[in-house]
């Protein structure tokens, strides 16, 4: 077996090689994968070479959004076998450590994620990871839709985050691929109205298409004054961030109602300068939320029953010999494209 690998060898700079195969442990699987997202996160340290803190050391191999065939198993496994096309979950937490055994295993000491430096990642052909990672593919479901299941369950985390209920007016600042998969949690959550806010016309098209009751174009109008004529004064109930914005979190601060909650899922690098009389007047519930917890399998349900439009979201499929071309569409192309994804 040969295993290509889509190498980062420097800051905006992917070379294609040739790596060798791993060899699972007892308690690991084999993994030939069959397709990979391109995250934010891969974006960020294509770029910069660094996500938050994580200074990577180059060649360094990307990628945690993936789905394959299980091709050989350790000695150990049981939930799977050879054959089985499967999901993972591309966090591995320790489960001992504190925050494990409490259930929030998300937030894990000793967590070992794929394509967070050192640990690498899924864009090569062969992966092995712990078997307890691995979910198997409903029939209806195919290995492009495997690999969307990462970004689901970051908009399904957010859902349970924000504690959303049948009845609730939620608004989602950003509609991007996590923006779109938060339309698409809240709607599975029941909410009543769902508004998306971009300032992408298509995009806001895509939210409207795949379960926003209405959308606003933050260009172009005001926001929180919007969302109180849709609301009869009322404003929302829990607001997602998800453009990581400086701007967009005071956004979300004006449009919630009093007593509601903001769920911080964009990542905001920049010093934020916030107006606390007014979050503290309104009493806001501030939610910061960290990848996710106990979510793969309800996502998996949840896109198999029908409940969830996964393929709604079209992504554009990348040959794997073509990964620095699907990190230049990822950059250049987000107004168009919700989700880049690689074809091994």
């Amino acid at each position: 077996m040969v295993n290509r690998v889509a190498a980062l060898v420097g800051k905006g700079k992917i070379e294609m090689t040739v790596g060798p195969v791993p060899e699972p442990k007892a308690d690991e699987v084999l993994i030939k994968v069959r397709h990979c997202g391109v995250c934010g996160s891969d974006v960020h340290n294509f770029l910069e070479g660094r996500t938050g803190k994580r200074v990577i050391s180059y060649p360094f191999v990307l990628g945690h959004e993936f789905a394959g065939d299980v091709v050989a198993l350790g000695a150990d496994v049981t939930n799977v076998q050879v054959g089985d096309r499967v999901c993972v979950e591309p966090g591995a937490a320790c489960g001992h450590c504190e925050y494990c055994r409490i259930g929030r295993y998300n937030l894990c000491e000793h967590m070992r994620f794929l394509s967070a430096y050192p640990n690498v990642g899924s864009m090569q052909d062969y992966v092995v990871f712990p078997a307890r990672n691995c979910f198997k593919l409903p029939d209806n479901l195919d290995t492009i839709d495997g690999a969307m299941i990462e970004p689901l369950a970051v908009g399904l985390h957010a859902a349970n985050r924000g504690n959303v209920k049948w009845g609730d007016t939620v608004l989602i600042i950003g509609s991007g691929c996590i923006g779109i998969m938060t339309v698409l949690a809240c709607k599975a959550k029941n909410a009543t109205n769902i508004i998306a806010v971009d300032v992408f016309d298509n995009r806001l098209a895509k939210a409207k298409e795949l379960g926003a009751t209405a959308t606003i174009n933050s260009r172009t109008e005001d926001v929180a004054a919007r969302v109180a004529e849709l609301t009869g004064g009322r404003l929302a109930d829990v607001v997602f961030e998800c453009a990581g914005r400086p701007e967009t979190f005071n956004m979300a601060c004006d449009a919630v109602r009093s007593g509601g909650a903001i769920v911080t899922e964009g990542n905001i690098s920049e010093p934020l300068q916030m107006n606390h009389v007014l979050i503290n007047m309104k009493e806001i519930d501030i939610k910061c939320m960290f990848r996710y917890v106990n979510v793969y399998p309800v996502a998996l349900r949840l896109i198999s029953s029908g409940e969830i439009n996964i393929k709604g979201l079209q992504p554009k499929i990348f040959p794997f010999d073509k990964t620095p071309e699907a990190f230049d569409c990822a950059i250049n192309d987000g107004k168009s494209v919700l989700k880049c994804v690689l074809e091994m």
